[in-house]
């Protein structure tokens, strides 16, 4: 007794069409015989086309859920399920094995199509202040180029390529075999052209036939100003040659900055820790400071505390896309010495006395006020 086409299939008996042929593809990537591992999956896909033949058409699936498989079968006793079209349910299992529709050949493209060159990546090293304000640096960069010596045919000069014998000149081979569901082409790159339709018998004896040649070349290149690390600058049109007359690739420069002995970076601002006396502190002053551009005054506010940043507007980076640049903020760190001459330790003294014993607990640490200010 013929097996019900709503349980081979999985489904009930009231299931709306979308979920029939749902059903359907999922059971016929697992159990189809040239991907399946199963024993019994020859067996087992004929049995789910031919549940899908019969529910996945109005007329049939009406008269089979009235009279049963008497209501469907055929001048063979079954049902004619050879004459339903499934390409659309198989179009992306084939497409992912190389094999092409029912009787017909795979959609892939050409081994002899023009294709784009691969891109290149090359790294660049710049000091913080290259990264800041811009440079041009000479960089040398190895790729495939023509060979001068056959002119890119990949045949020694005086000697001509000669069609493909295995291919005819496709590049491709096909090969047919015969399924449950009819004829199946599959398409595979030919092995002894590679794709390129043409065999050469006297190869050129500087590229070895490839019809290029590895080659170091150096040029100038323009790093603009605010890059930081990992920036990647696109080159177009300087990586690999394309193939069969397709467009070059791309060389992607990517920068790679020193750190810097004072400088740290976050965004478009410049952070610097800053080491003052107590005296400084508490009544203040104006220090030189360094910046990118060369040393600045920084006037220190009487009273300053331990971690108090303080701004100095238009010190920092250029924006990369945009006018104008960040700010250079400036941390303060109040320096306690480890050592002090007799006269300064009766100073430091004498001061204490005078301010007093008195403490009182802090309600927000330095590391608080940091995050508030840089945003951590």
């Amino acid at each position: 007794m013929p097996r019900d086409y709503y349980e081979t299939l999985g489904v009930p008996k009231g299931a709306p069409a979308d979920e029939i042929k749902s059903a359907f593809r999922k059971l016929a990537r697992q159990y189809h015989p040239d991907v399946s591992k199963e024993p019994d999956a020859e067996e087992k896909f004929k049995e789910i086309n031919e549940a899908y033949a019969v529910l996945s058409d109005e007329e049939k699936r009406a008269a089979y859920d009235r009279f049963g498989h008497a209501g469907v079968q055929g001048a063979g006793g079954v049902p004619d399920w050879n004459t339903v079209d499934f390409s659309d349910i198989f179009g992306d299992l084939f497409g992912n094995l190389g094999f092409g529709g029912f009787g017909g050949q795979t959609r892939r493209s050409s081994p002899n199509a023009p294709r784009r060159g691969a891109d290149l990546q090359y790294r660049v090293s710049l000091t913080f202040e290259e990264s800041v304000f811009g440079i041009e640096k000479e960089i040398e960069v190895t790729r495939d180029e023509s060979c001068e010596h056959c002119h890119g045919t990949g045949a020694e000069p005086g000697t001509s390529s000669a069609r493909c014998a295995t291919c005819g000149g496709r590049g491709e081979v096909r090969q047919s075999r015969q399924t449950i569901l009819g004829s199946m082409v599959q398409v595979t790159t030919c092995p002894t052209c590679n794709g390129r339709g043409e065999t050469i018998s006297s190869p050129c004896r500087v590229c070895s036939g490839r019809g290029l040649e590895r080659k170091n070349r150096r040029r100038k290149v323009s790093i603009p100003a605010g890059v930081d690390t990992s920036t990647q600058i696109r080159l177009a049109g300087e990586g690999q040659p394309g193939v069969n007359g397709g467009p070059p690739g791309n060389l992607y420069l990517v920068v790679q900055v020193v750190p810097h002995k004072y400088f740290r970076r976050r965004g478009d601002d410049i952070l610097l820790d800053l080491n003052i006396n107590i005296a400084q502190a508490t009544l203040g002053d104006e220090v030189k400071v360094p910046t990118p551009d060369g040393d600045s005054l920084l006037k220190i506010p009487s009273g300053t505390q331990p971690g108090q940043i303080i701004k100095m507007r238009g010190k920092g980076v250029p924006h990369l896309r945009g006018s104008g640049r960040g700010d250079q903020l400036v941390i303060i760190n109040v320096a306690i010495p480890k050592t002090l001459s007799r006269d300064q330790r009766d100073l430091i003294d004498k001061l204490g006395k005078s301010l007093g014993t008195e403490v009182s607990p802090q309600e927000r640490g330095f590391f608080d006020r940091l995050k508030d200010v840089l945003g951590g």
